[in-house]
């Protein structure tokens, strides 16, 4: 059974933790102003929505793990094992750290707030934040253990899953902050299911 190197683990914390000390840097509330921490919160059109640990994005933070270990896997495959997997781990850190950051800088808000249905979107608590590099780096290692057939199967249940619910998903995501479609918003904006009813 290949094992990562503690050098690597240790690099990936390394990273996680810098990308904590920019978001304080970056004055984001450590946690919900609701004053609560709670592992889940399924309303989507709510100021509670990415504040606490996982929401119904969390799906798309366990796909951005799958992600980035076949991006990892392909870039490092003329290493070891060990050291494919040691590299790709801090690179999928990195890659989820740097987006983390990116997601609560002003111009992504304001996109959210322009071309998805995240209108009142004002980014994400700290907390928040760190268990979405923890989602990705749970996805990072289910990928690593499940192959990648497993792997492609949960990622589609997943989208759909995320596609049922709140009638977002990943795929929905990139599509809207890249290239926003009018009619998908006002799909998204007409969704009338249980988990989006606003508090």
């Amino acid at each position: 059974m290949t094992t990562i190197s503690r050098n690597y683990i240790f690099g990936a914390i390394g990273i996680a933790l810098l990308c904590l000390a920019v978001l304080f840097a970056m004055d984001r509330p450590p946690i919900c102003e609701c004053g609560t921490v709670k592992f889940w919160h399924g309303y989507v059109n709510s100021a509670e929505n990415s504040q606490h640990l996982a929401d119904w994005y969390t799906f798309s933070h366990i796909i951005h793990g799958f992600l980035f270990f076949w991006l990892g896997a392909w870039l490092f495959r003329k290493y070891s094992d060990a050291k494919r997997f040691g590299l790709a781990l801090c690179l999928a850190v990195f890659l989820e750290g740097f987006w983390e950051v990116l997601e609560n800088s002003p111009i992504i808000i304001n996109r959210y707030r322009e071309a998805t249905i995240g209108l009142g979107y004002s980014g994400d608590s700290i907390i928040n934040s760190m268990a979405d590099i923890g989602w990705m780096t749970l996805g990072f290692f289910a990928a690593w253990k499940m192959g990648w057939k497993w792997t492609l199967a949960v990622l589609i249940v997943f989208e759909l899953i995320a596609l049922w619910a709140i009638r977002d998903n990943l795929a929905l995501n990139v599509l809207m902050l890249s290239f926003p479609v009018e009619a998908v918003k006002e799909w998204q904006e007409a969704a009338n299911s249980i988990w989006v009813t606003k508090k």
